[in-house]
């Protein structure tokens, strides 16, 4: 069974998010809010782990297109190819935001990642996920909680996501009701910002 963590992002209590860091770095899974809708996590250096992910959104590993979290810009050398000066500044103007910026990815991706061309990046304008990934030295993988009503695509509802998700994680952050429109998804490989899913996000 899941165990739910009530942590708000106006005082989130250390002891609990090293309660979550534990789980992750033991290759548990988590289910946290973010600046858009609430999200499944894990450590992206756990080849289980994402095998676990994967298994959930019903998709196999090496055809999954998990989103790597970040609390900043310092780990893009580590997933992505060098990136000029205005990309960066681009970038650096709309992150932390609701964004998921696609960027071509380097060769020493994460195992799980192996053989991916491109690699897309969150930095979520929200302190939870910003300090689990700080508190764990390096970013979660991560991908959005989709609901299966037609009409709600995301569902918002720490609880009802607590009852879904039961025996599937570790961990739900009950942080209060969740946005219900994902990220803005942008093309960044071609030089020019692609928008590719209108979300939250305005460019």
């Amino acid at each position: 069974m899941a165990k739910i963590l009530k942590i708000y992002p106006d005082n989130p209590q250390e002891n609990l998010i090293n309660e979550v860091i534990k789980t992750l770095n033991n290759g548990g899974l988590i289910i946290y809010p973010s600046d858009t809708v609430y999200a499944l996590g894990c450590n992206i250096f756990d080849i289980k782990a994402m095998e676990k992910l994967a298994q959930i959104k019903k998709i196999k590993l090496e055809k999954s297109k998990f989103s790597i979290i970040c609390n900043d810009l310092s780990h893009l050398s580590d997933f992505t190819r060098p990136i000029d000066t205005s990309t960066f500044r681009f970038l650096k103007s709309h992150l932390p935001g609701p964004f998921t910026f696609i960027l071509e990815a380097n060769k020493s991706l994460p195992l799980a990642y192996k053989g991916h061309k491109t690699i897309g990046i969150r930095v979520p304008d929200h302190p939870i996920p910003q300090l689990i990934v700080e508190k764990l030295g390096h970013p979660i993988a991560s991908t959005s909680i989709k609901d299966d009503d037609e009409i709600i695509e995301y569902s918002t509802d720490p609880e009802l996501i607590a009852e879904k998700y039961d025996h599937l994680v570790d961990i739900v952050i009950d942080s209060g009701y969740g946005d219900n429109m994902a990220s803005t998804i942008v093309d960044l490989t071609s030089g020019e910002p692609e928008i590719i899913r209108q979300g939250k996000g305005d460019i």
